[in-house]
């Protein structure tokens, strides 16, 4: 949460989350919803649905951010702000 307060993000998380959505991060009407994982924890395909359906529902972009070991992150944007779907 303090990497997205320092690039101008209002913040607000889910304590103890069980959701698809861990982090809410919101900057001069952008809004992006982050699932959080750290170490060995993968995204479920059912945590990650959820996910893109909340970056839908908010136009927002949605990510997976994955704290893995010695401080490194990896950041995976699964759903961009603005992006017309068309059904088949």
């Amino acid at each position: 949460m303090e990497i997205l307060r320092k690039e101008g993000f209002h913040v607000s998380r889910s304590a103890g989350s069980h959701g698809a959505v861990d982090v809410i991060a919101a900057k001069e009407g952008h809004v992006l919803l982050v699932q959080v994982k750290s170490g060995r924890a993968r995204v479920r395909k059912d945590e990650l649905e959820e996910l893109i359906k909340w970056g839908r529902s908010f136009n927002g972009d949605a990510e997976v951010w994955h704290f893995k070991r010695r401080g490194l992150l990896e950041k995976r944007r699964v759903h961009v702000a603005g992006k017309v779907e068309f059904p088949e």
